[in-house]
């Protein structure tokens, strides 16, 4: 049997310690190869057409030609899934945010490699989403216009009550999933929308600001206590499970760190479980892009309480990890490429 090519990475960064630390944290795997180095982004452009890798790995600051400009370079000429490296800072995470917009498939905190703090959980994550994103298409960047084409949606099951809160779950691809999503949601929508995006401290705050700036509907980070009522997006912060209570007619936000063996924090399933208690049938469930499993006890919970749910199909996902965990549980009534997720959401609401 032929052995199957390493993954071939180029490294951009203008520090020479980062980029020899990523070199030897990529290159002592056996299925990963650094085929490159490149000191700014000039060069990275230049060296991206000469090498074609199969993945880059790309600093946001360096001298000359930033990450950004070297990005859309990069998209323009050779599209290649493209892993930034980010700082977490407020201008930090803006930037971060911009270049998942322009075509970067996802990000990692370098503050480790420059601190020599955490270093072999850094690694690991390193290498995991470098194989994850070996393979994966940068998704095409679509306008309102090629969505309003889009084939016409099947009626929503008739029998369904009316969902009164949606729930949303992705990691890996997520935030330019949302930014398809969550603007064209009406600023009057019947419903809240809750959602959890696997993110690093500090990245959260920012995603829902970008969000804010281009939707109708206000998104804000989610706050412990605040009421969940309709016609407002909130996204659960990085580093804390979000839940929902019913006390009364209310239902409130909780903020918390249990259960602390989950996966991921917040986790998908935990704010999915909580919302089917709270709401019964009155849910819609949706897992987006991502890796990994999160999601899949979720939406499991809102179809025992009679809700619905909805899975972005593999045709437009970054990664088809999270969805197809769900689908192949059974736990997803219906799969829809990305550009027909709002309209899934107006027709449940």
């Amino acid at each position: 049997m032929r052995a199957r090519r390493p993954i071939r990475v180029l490294v951009v960064d203008d520090s020479a310690f980062v980029r020899q630390a990523l070199s030897r944290m990529l290159g002592s795997e056996p299925d990963i190869q650094v085929v490159g180095l490149a000191a700014d982004g000039m060069e990275g452009v230049e060296k991206a057409r000469e090498l074609r890798p199969d993945v880059i790995t790309l600093d946001l600051q360096m001298p000359r030609m930033g990450g950004l400009e070297a990005l859309e370079r990069i998209m323009a000429e050779n599209p290649v899934p493209v892993l930034l490296l980010s700082s977490v800072t407020r201008q930090g995470a803006d930037v971060t945010l911009r270049g998942l917009e322009l075509g970067a498939l996802d990000f990692v905190d370098k503050s480790s490699v420059q601190g020599n703090m955490n270093l072999l959980a850094l690694a690991q994550e390193l290498r995991g989403k470098v194989r994850a994103l070996a393979g994966a298409s940068p998704r095409r960047r679509e306008t309102r216009a090629l969505r309003a084409v889009a084939e016409g949606r099947d009626a929503a099951p008739g029998a369904s009550p009316r969902a009164e809160a949606v729930v949303i779950a992705t990691s890996t691809g997520g935030p330019p999933a949302l930014q398809a999503i969550i603007p064209d949601l009406p600023k009057d929508l019947p419903s809240a929308v809750l959602i959890v995006q696997h993110m690093p401290l500090g990245f959260t705050r920012s995603l829902a600001e970008r969000l804010d700036a281009r939707s109708p509907l206000p998104v804000r980070e989610a706050l412990d206590g605040q009421a969940v009522e309709p016609g407002q997006v909130l996204i659960a912060p990085a580093g804390r499970h979000m839940k929902v209570r019913r006390r009364g007619q209310s239902i409130k936000v909780l903020l918390d760190e249990e259960p602390r063996g989950a996966l991921h924090r917040p986790s998908a399933d935990v704010l999915m479980a909580s919302m089917a208690k709270a709401y019964g049938a009155r849910v819609l469930g949706v897992v987006l892009t991502g890796m990994g499993s999160d999601g899949v006890e979720g939406l499991r919970a809102i179809r025992e309480a009679g809700g619905r749910t909805l899975a972005e199909s593999e045709e437009s996902c970054v990664i088809y990890g999270m969805p197809k965990a769900a689908v192949e549980a059974g736990v997803v009534d219906r799969s829809v490429p990305l550009r027909r997720i709002a309209d899934e959401i107006l027709a449940a609401v």
